[in-house]
C-alpha cells in the first residue's frame, strides 16, 4: 500500500507538470503569433464578421504551421469571427476587451464541443480585444499517452513491489518460522537437542544462536542434574547398604537371642554411628551444591584472615595429633560469611585427612592468596583435572571417609567470589598437595570488626 500510494503520488505529479508544461509552451507560441491588431479590428468595421470562416493558417517563429481560430470581442461580450471556427466567449475575454485586464489565457469550446487554447489581448487603437485559439487536440493526446504509460509503469511497478515484498517478508520470516517450529518442538518433546542454524548477523541470526545457546546450556544443566542424581544414588547406596546389614545384624541377634560378642557389637555400633555421620555429611553436601546462588543482600565484606583462624581451629580438633603453622596477613572479601568459612574447612579438613599422623599442614594467607600446604601423599598430575568434580574421588582415597564434594562446594564457592582455586603437587619435591586459593579484595574492611586494626 505504501509503494502504491507513493507511484500514484508521484504519477500524478508527473502528469500535472506535463499538463502544464505542455500548456505553457502552447501559451508562449500564441503570444509569439499575435496578428496585426488594427487588421483585424478594420475588418470587423467593415463589416467582415462570419459565422465561421476558412482556417487561419499562420506559420510560428519556429518554422511550425499554426492553424488558428481569429474572432474580435467587443465589451458587450459579442464577437467578430475573422478566421477558423466561432469560440465561445467568456467572462475573462470580455473584462480584457473593456480594459479590466490586459490579457487572458483559458480554454474555450466552439459549438460543437472542441477544446481550444486561447490568448485574448486588448486592441491598440481600437475597443475591445482579440481572441486566438489553437486545437488542443495534439496537448490531449500528449496527455493520454502519458496517462497511459503512467498507468502501465505505475501498475507493473506497484505489482513488482508487492511480490518483491512478499518474497523478502517470507524469506526474512522463514528463520521465525524455524524458530517457532523449534521452540513448540522443545514444548512439546522436551528435546533439547535441536539446534537452528544461525547465518549472518542480522537480528534474526541472533535471536537463533541465542536460543540455540540456550538449549545447549539447559541440555548441559539437564544433564548434570541427572549425573547428580545418579552419583548421589551411588554414593548413598554404598553407606545404606552398610548401615542396613549392620542393622539386620543387631535386629537378628536380639530376635534369635544369640548375643553378638561385645567387642563385635561395639564395633558394629560404631560402625553404625560412622555410616550415620557419612550419610549426614552427604546429604549436607548435597544440599550445600543444590542451594541457588546467593542474592547480593547476603554478601558482605568479610574478614579472610579471620574465618581461616576459625576454620585452623576447628581443622586443629580434627587432627590433634597434627602440627598445623599459619601465617595470616589481614585480608577483606566480599563474599556470604557462612559458605566462606565451610569452603575454607573443607580445605583444611582435606590436608587433615590425608596427612601422616605427626605431620605438619602450613597456612599462609599473603594478599588475598590462601596457601595450604599438607605432607600427604600427595595426588598423581593425571588427577588434578579432576580434583573439583563432584563425587570424583582419588582410587588411593575411596577407603577413606568422604562423598567427593568436598573440592565440588569450594570451587563453587570461590567462584561465586570472583576468585580462584587449585590443587598442585609441592614445588620443592617434596610430598603433599598444595592448595590455592585466590580472592579480590574488598575496598574497606567491615565497619567495628575487632581485627581491622591487626
Amino acid at each position: 500500500m505504501a509503494v502504491a500510494v507513493a507511484v500514484a503520488a508521484s504519477a500524478g505529479a508527473c502528469w500535472f507538470l506535463v499538463r502544464d508544461t505542455l500548456y505553457n509552451s502552447l501559451d508562449d507560441t500564441l503570444r509569439q503569433n499575435r496578428v496585426d491588431g488594427d487588421l483585424v479590428a478594420e475588418m470587423a468595421q467593415r463589416g467582415e464578421c462570419k459565422a465561421s470562416g476558412p482556417t487561419v493558417v499562420y506559420p510560428d517563429p519556429g518554422s511550425r504551421v499554426l492553424k488558428l481560430s481569429i474572432q474580435v470581442v467587443d465589451p458587450q461580450g459579442k464577437r467578430c469571427v475573422i478566421g477558423g471556427e466561432p469560440l465561445k466567449v467568456t467572462e475573462d475575454d470580455t473584462a480584457v476587451a473593456d480594459g479590466r485586464s490586459s490579457e487572458s489565457a483559458h480554454d474555450a469550446k466552439t459549438a460543437d464541443g472542441t477544446d481550444y487554447r486561447v490568448i485574448t489581448y486588448p486592441l491598440e487603437h481600437y475597443t475591445g480585444a482579440v481572441t486566438v485559439g489553437r486545437p488542443l487536440a495534439e496537448v490531449h493526446a500528449t496527455l493520454g499517452n502519458l496517462t497511459l504509460l503512467l498507468a502501465l509503469v505505475a501498475g507493473v511497478g506497484v505489482v513488482g513491489a508487492g511480490a518483491a515484498g512478499l518474497w523478502v517478508a517470507r524469506t526474512g520470516l522463514r528463520p521465525v518460522d524455524e524458530l517457532t517450529g523449534a521452540v513448540e518442538h522443545v514444548a512439546v518433546t522436551e528435546d533439547l537437542t535441536v539446534r537452528i542454524p544461525a547465518e549472518g548477523d542480522d537480528e534474526i541470526a541472533r535471536l537463533s544462536r541465542s536460543f540455540n545457546a540456550m538449549t545447549a546450556a539447559l541440555a548441559s544443566s539437564q544433564e548434570r542434574q541427572a549425573q547428580l542424581i545418579a552419583d548421589a544414588g551411588h554414593e548413598l547406596r554404598t553407606p545404606l547398604t552398610s548401615l542396613r546389614t549392620n542393622i539386620e545384624l543387631l535386629a537378628r541377634s536380639d530376635e534369635t537371642g544369640r548375643a553378638i560378642p561385645p567387642d563385635d557389637r561395639k564395633a558394629l555400633l560404631a560402625s553404625v554411628k560412622a555410616q550415620m555421620t557419612e550419610l549426614a555429611a552427604l546429604i549436607g553436601d548435597l544440599q550445600e551444591l543444590s542451594r541457588p546462588d546467593t542474592g547480593p543482600a547476603k554478601v558482605q565484606v568479610v574478614a579472610l584472615h579471620t574465618a581461616v583462624r576459625t576454620a585452623i581451629d576447628r581443622a586443629r580438633l580434627r587432627g590433634p595429633e597434627l602440627t598445623i603453622t599459619a601465617e595470616l596477613a589481614p585480608w577483606y572479601v566480599r563474599a556470604e560469611p557462612p559458605a566462606l568459612e565451610r569452603a575454607i574447612v573443607n580445605v583444611l579438613d582435606n590436608a587433615v585427612k590425608f596427612s601422616p599422623p605427626g605431620g605438619t599442614v602450613n597456612v599462609v594467607l599473603d594478599r588475598g592468596e590462601l596457601t595450604v600446604r599438607d605432607r600427604g601423599p600427595g595426588i598423581p598430575e593425571d588427577e588434578l583435572p579432576h580434583v573439583f568434580d563432584r563425587f570424583w574421588r582419588s582410587p588411593s582415597a575411596r577407603s577413606l571417609p568422604g562423598s567427593g564434594l568436598g573440592l565440588s562446594i569450594v570451587a563453587r564457592t570461590v567462584q561465586h567470589c570472583g576468585g580462584e582455586v587449585s590443587l598442585r603437587q609441592a614445588v620443592d619435591g617434596g610430598p603433599g598437595t598444595v592448595a590455592v586459593i585466590r580472592l579480590p579484595g574488598a575496598p574497606t574492611p567491615p565497619p567495628g570488626d575487632p581485627t581491622a586494626a591487626a
